[in-house]
């Protein structure tokens, strides 16, 4: 029975890839124009090729980052499939890219602090805040997340808040509802909480860039009026459908577990605690003062990468158990997104609503929806980098608003693991499946642009 299941999800998969591969050739099909390069073609394709594998799981979604780079590398940079190839350099050089070095240093501490236990005191100290009733441990720790990811990024606030839950994680069921609503509400609140300031998420550092560039300067206090509203009301909503979906019994969750934590007292393990409590408040501290002494935030994570390691709190055993495979998802949505700017698809279809002659306000609204979209298949840092500066240049007159709608918009893309590094590092855990992120996805993925529109235009 079991090898006849096994061949079943094999066939099954066999059957989602070629779908896959069928409907992308045909969309690309019809998308396609007579100017279009081979590039541009090719790019299309891969595009919805990649939508369709993270969506029917027919791979990991790993290998479909991988499969990302190496169909670029193999169509793009190819003379004998490209009548004009480029240089694929920028397209396998995105493993060095500075969101993954800032989830590689999130790692590290969150490592640090499961080698020494400190993930078990912080989630007593929740526990002690919240209660053992599920729905009020769930909006602690949302709450929690959403405080913490304003001053700290979106990936490495996920990571350390998942390993003060493990503890309890570990003592229920992976099907259980309430293992599902606290995982599922990590990533959602760190995902609000980005939306609150500038430095909460690489991509309000960008569209801040981008106004500075042209001439308007937003001060952080002027960014939180914006966003911090947005990211209250997100996170109440997809909380309160949390609830409503996964924690529909009241019964209090037993703390039996915490007998089992104890606490080793020795000389080497205070010292190893101390290490890593330093060296965490050390690298929040560089992280919320990155505009005071202008160390990049990806800079910094050499501080735990180097000092973890060179103190013995890490050894090698330990940096081989880290989330490798959700740095090579994470690359391979950076991969695409250069792919569409760099082969000029994103211009052409900018240039393309300029003729149109739109109305500002639904422009506006098309680039909120369509920041969504695009941060839905790539991170958005890197769907903020592609459209602010076009889209700027459609609406000349409102770049703050648009420089704003598309920020804040292109933070509710939750729907994929591609999405958002948050939604890989929980999923990383083994207990979600992909469709567990559907109603999330879907209540961020609408609300937000919806809202960052409607309250971008009211305070402008």
């Amino acid at each position: 029975m079991e090898e006849k299941g096994a061949n079943g999800n094999k066939h099954k998969s066999v059957y989602h890839f070629l779908l896959s591969f069928a409907v992308a050739l045909g969309v690309t099909l019809i998308l396609k124009e007579p100017n279009f390069t081979d590039s541009q073609v090719y790019v299309i394709f891969l595009l919805f090729f990649a939508i369709g594998l993270w969506i029917t799981e027919a791979i990991p979604a790993f290998a479909v980052s991988l499969l990302i780079i190496s169909y670029l590398v193999f169509a793009l940079g190819n003379k004998h499939f490209n009548s004009a190839p480029e240089n694929i350099e920028h397209y396998v050089q995105t493993f060095s890219d500075s969101i993954i070095w800032l989830l590689l240093g999130g790692f590290f501490l969150a490592k640090a602090m499961a080698n020494t236990k400190l993930d078990e005191t912080l989630f007593r100290f929740t526990l002690k805040l919240a209660g053992t009733n599920p729905r009020n441990l769930l909006i602690g720790i949302m709450t929690t997340t959403m405080l913490a990811s304003m001053l700290l990024s979106n990936s490495a606030t996920t990571t350390m808040v998942l390993a003060a839950i493990m503890p309890l994680l570990k003592t229920l069921d992976k099907n259980s509802g309430v293992s599902k609503a606290l995982l599922l509400g990590i990533p959602v609140a760190a995902t609000a909480g980005g939306m609150a300031t500038i430095v909460g998420t690489p991509a309000n550092a960008i569209a801040v860039g981008a106004l500075h560039n042209a001439g308007i300067t937003i001060e952080f206090i002027d960014w939180m009026i914006y966003g911090i509203p947005l990211a209250i009301v997100v996170n109440a909503v997809c909380c309160f459908a949390l609830i409503k979906a996964h924690i529909k019994d009241p019964t209090p969750i037993s703390t039996a577990f915490l007998d089992d934590m104890k606490t080793d007292v020795s000389k080497e393990a205070a010292l190893q605690r101390n290490i890593v409590i330093g060296v965490t408040f050390l690298t929040i501290g560089l992280w919320v003062t990155s505009s005071l002494h202008g160390i990049k935030p990806s800079s910094v994570c050499a501080v735990p990468i180097v000092i973890l390691t060179l103190t013995g709190v890490l050894n090698g055993k330990d940096v081989r158990t880290l989330g490798w495979d959700t740095l090579l998802l994470v690359a391979g949505g950076l991969s695409l997104g250069l792919a569409l700017d760099h082969t000029g698809l994103l211009k052409h279809y900018a240039e393309i609503l300029i003729t149109l002659q739109l109305d500002s306000m639904l422009l506006l609204s098309i680039f909120g929806v369509l920041a969504t979209a695009l941060a839905t298949v790539m991170t958005n840092s890197t769907a903020t980098a592609l459209m602010v500066p076009i889209c700027m240049a459609i609406l000349p007159d409102q770049k703050l608003e648009v420089a704003l709608i598309i920020a804040l918009s292109s933070s509710s893309a939750l729907r994929l693991l591609a999405s958002s590094p948050s939604n890989a590092i929980v999923f990383n855990t083994g207990y979600l499946e992909q469709k567990d992120f559907r109603l999330t996805g879907i209540i961020f993925g609408l609300l937000g642009p919806i809202l960052a529109i409607l309250w971008v235009l009211l305070m402008s």
